[in-house]
């Protein structure tokens, strides 16, 4: 078969979703079947369930980023760029290359799997002052950022400042916000003994969340165990609360409290990528509107799964039931969508996506831990064995296995190492430079360019 008449499918987005699609395609298409495209900004897969390991130097950057370029037999095309518009009416994907350049990458069906973004709200100087926990370039600053507030408390003779560096803010009472502050607090708690000048009783913790209960989806006694392993250590929860403003130098909470504080982490949920918003097609809360085979209706050839979609959860009696933005979901439904894609390909039947949960696990450092696995509620070691041996086990190449386990074994003997590596000192890290959201296209700007005939690039 000609190249040129070959189908291009093009498949936005490498996290689980779009990985798990991308491999499952290569495996079953015939090499002349179809043409294969994988945008993204990074030839990576992050898996992020581990980046607060990363953000408390548990775990190397590179442990948690699995190259998608290290094989040879694939047979993907990698366009490093970010997807900021889609023009379903006439199969168009604009990309904006890593090189700054736009591009219309045209495609005969499309896979949307680009995730989401860190949710904010309309807060005074939230998105100027606080910190994200969604790539591995945050997890990598905070954890600089952080080993610097411990650098400048010891330095400094000013016990307001030097009170005001050692207090730490984290928003969001989820999986994300829960694990970043139990790591980050384990982190100071162990380098806090190499600053004899800085009394360890000046750290403080503090983790809130609107919601009456930490992480609720573990049920009510979990949720409690896991609040009390927190504030053992000395972690203050404050739930039913959130922030008011932020500024450089003090958080303002709505409950009427200020904290003279340097740092805050803002992991208060997510949102639907704002690529979703240039379709003009249906959503659900934010999440396009997918039917239970991953298919937007009204539209043919276009498939869309992961955090991004509102997929129909047909495991639960409930109904109008989706499934959560969780990495064990986004896996097997890239895998359910690359088979109806080839279904589609083929002029064959379309399978629905059924998964019924396997259960949640919460690494909270050392030996502490909470999981539910099949609905078995665990605390302690046995939580912590399956907290890992999930995560672990969920890693797609040996090479990211055995860089993890290794990391975990190195930190378990030799413990942590308080090290600095200079991110600091090139740029600002806070939410408004990393997520890029002000990147995307309006509905307005795309059809303009579509139909315009842009071109190639401009």
């Amino acid at each position: 078969m000609n190249t040129v008449t070959r189908p291009r499918i093009l498949v936005v987005g490498a996290g689980f979703a779009g990985v798990e699609c991308v491999r499952r395609l290569e495996r079953k298409l015939a090499p002349d079947e179809a043409d294969v495209t994988l945008v993204t900004p990074f030839s990576y897969q992050l898996y992020l369930p581990l980046l607060p390991q990363v953000a408390s130097g548990v775990l190397t950057p590179q442990s948690v980023a699995l190259s998608l370029r290290r094989s040879k037999k694939y047979r993907t095309r990698i366009l490093p760029g970010a997807a900021i518009g889609v023009d379903l009416k006439a199969k168009v994907c604009v990309v904006r290359t890593i090189n700054d350049t736009v591009v219309d990458e045209p495609y005969d069906y499309i896979v949307l799997t680009p995730g989401s973004v860190t949710r904010t709200f309309d807060i005074p100087g939230l998105t100027e002052h606080a910190f994200g926990m969604k790539t591995l370039a945050e997890a990598a600053y905070i954890r600089d950022h952080v080993i610097t507030q411990l650098d400048l408390a010891d330095a400094c003779d000013d016990p307001v400042e030097r009170a005001a560096r050692l207090q730490f803010v984290v928003v969001g009472g989820g999986y994300a916000g829960t694990e970043t502050a139990a790591c980050l607090q384990r982190l100071t708690h162990a380098a806090v003994q190499r600053y004899p000048r800085i009394d360890p009783g000046l750290i403080k913790w503090h983790l809130i969340d609107i919601a009456p209960r930490l992480m609720p989806e573990l049920g009510e006694k979990l949720g409690r165990s896991a609040q009390e392993i927190l504030r053992r250590r000395g972690i203050d929860v404050s739930l039913g609360v959130s922030i008011e403003k932020a500024g450089a130098e003090e958080v303002t909470f709505t409950d009427g409290r200020v904290v003279p504080t340097h740092t805050l982490i803002w992991t208060a949920g997510v949102v639907a990528s704002p690529l979703i918003g240039t379709l003009g097609a249906e959503t659900v809360r934010g999440r396009l509107a997918v039917t239970a085979e991953m298919t937007v209706p009204g539209h043919d050839g276009v498939f869309a799964l992961g955090d991004a979609a509102a997929v129909p959860d047909l495991a639960k009696d409930e109904s109008g039931a989706v499934c959560p933005p969780t990495a064990q979901h986004a896996m097997r439904q890239g895998k359910k969508v690359a088979e109806n894609v080839i279904a589609t390909l083929r002029g064959e039947t379309l399978t629905p996506y059924v998964h019924r949960d396997l259960g949640l696990v919460v690494d909270l450092g050392g030996k502490d831990a909470v999981s539910k696995p099949l609905g078995v509620e665990l605390r302690g070691v046995p939580a912590q064995a399956v907290a890992r041996g999930y995560h672990w086990s969920a890693l797609r190449t040996n090479v990211a296995k055995t860089r993890v386990m290794t990391n975990w074994l190195l930190n378990a003997v030799g413990g942590d190492d308080f090290v600095r590596t200079g991110f600091q000192a090139h740029r600002s890290g806070r939410l408004k430079e990393f997520e890029h959201t002000d990147a995307y296209l309006t509905p307005e700007e795309l059809r303009a360019r579509v139909e315009g005939g842009a071109g190639e690039s401009s």
